[in-house]
């Protein structure tokens, strides 16, 4: 059985080893798959993952009815899940779906990049004062609405547009161009 775990699609984005292992736990999959043995597999864990690589976690679970079912009750409502059972012997269950840690990961990364020195205190401050990350750097920035959707949605920008978001939250980098917040 197999569980494929994507990461973002974004070229250069894609975060390190720790990331993904991260990512796992917090959504718990290692934990959820005990009973079937969980082991990761693929191209990350050997350091040679591309944008767009999966983490796969392979399983053994004889009963597949009961892994489908484990599966759909604990990952159905993430990202782009999927979930099929392969006609050819010896008819495994390959589910997929995309965990959304690695993106928030990633588009965090990249906003601590270009937002100079003044954004990782002001994330820590908030932080520091019992916010989660992502509701941290949506106060932070100044941003509106769920901030763990707001998060993945500028994950998809350039970094232009991110420098744009900076500007407006109040932080800029030194040597990072400003552009014209009223274009």
């Amino acid at each position: 059985m197999t569980i494929n775990a994507r990461g973002p699609e974004t070229p250069g984005t894609w975060p390190d080893r720790r990331s993904y292992e991260e990512a796992l736990a917090e959504r718990g999959v290692l934990e959820v798959l005990a009973p079937f043995d969980p082991r990761i597999a693929g191209t990350p864990p050997l350091g040679l993952d591309l944008p767009g690589s999966d983490v796969d976690v392979l399983c053994f679970a004889p009963d597949a009815h009961r892994f489908t079912d484990t599966v759909w009750h604990n990952f159905s409502t993430a990202p782009a899940f999927m979930a099929k059972q392969l006609v050819r012997a010896p008819r495994p269950v390959v589910a997929s779906f995309e965990v959304a840690g690695w993106r928030h990961f990633a588009i965090e990364q990249r906003l601590l990049a270009l937002g100079g020195d003044d954004l990782p205190v002001a994330v820590l401050a908030l932080r520091g004062r019992g916010m989660k990350t992502e509701p941290a750097f949506a106060a932070a920035l100044g941003l509106r609405g769920d901030p763990y959707l707001v998060l993945l949605d500028l994950g998809e920008q350039h970094d232009e547009t991110l420098v744009l978001v900076l500007q407006a939250g109040g932080f800029t980098t030194p040597g990072q161009p400003l552009y014209d917040l009223t274009a």
